[in-house]
């Protein structure tokens, strides 16, 4: 039976090796195809789209009909000391006369420790504990809200630093780090997100 599963395998992979090697003698009359140039289709209507980069930030915005503004956030993929992707963060303004001066949603991998919530700081400055809202089979949210005295820290400063814990090693900290090159420019580049407060 051995040499049966044995044969059964090599014979796929011989007659690929075969059409592999017989594809330059066929080739050789032919034409080669040059590529073209890529271009990227428009976004249609509805569509999530990147209108640029400013700094360390994307600015994404949805894709309206004509005439009407887009609603834009700015957004980053955040990383761990060691450079290792481990959470997304996208920022956004409310609506004049909320509570909250901006606002944003930070997704962190599943099997976090929720109760322990999200420490956020600018520069190294004191921790602001923030409760997860929920998880889906992307990751876990907390959406957070930043007075205007956090926003002028966040377009002063350097970086921030977020920290999570695992729930298999909840005495186990997980820093992770969030750009703020660009974010002034970034955040005047967003637009207010309605029923935010």
């Amino acid at each position: 039976m051995g040499n049966t599963m044995r044969s059964l395998y090599t014979l796929p992979a011989a007659a690929l090796a075969a059409a592999l090697l017989a594809a330059p003698v066929l080739a050789q009359d032919a034409d080669l195809d040059m590529g073209q140039q890529g271009s990227e289709a428009a976004p249609q209507v509805g569509q999530t789209y990147q209108r640029e980069q400013i700094g360390d930030w994307n600015i994404d915005c949805v894709k309206s009909e004509d005439g009407q503004e887009e609603p834009c956030q700015m957004t980053q993929l955040m990383t761990r000391e060691d450079g290792n992707p481990i959470a997304t963060a996208a920022f956004f303004k409310t609506p004049e006369g909320s509570q909250a001066a901006a606002g944003a949603t930070i997704m962190v991998p599943l099997e976090t420790f929720l109760p322990a919530g999200l420490l956020l700081n600018v520069d190294g400055n004191e921790d602001k504990v923030y409760n997860f809202s929920f998880c889906n089979p992307n990751g876990c949210v907390a959406r957070v809200g930043f007075t205007a005295e956090e926003l002028a820290a966040f377009k002063a400063g350097a970086q921030a630093n977020l920290t999570i814990r695992p729930a298999a090693a909840a005495d186990v900290a997980v820093p992770m780090l969030l750009s703020l090159t660009g974010f002034t420019k970034a955040f005047d580049a967003v637009t207010a997100v309605p029923g935010a407060n």
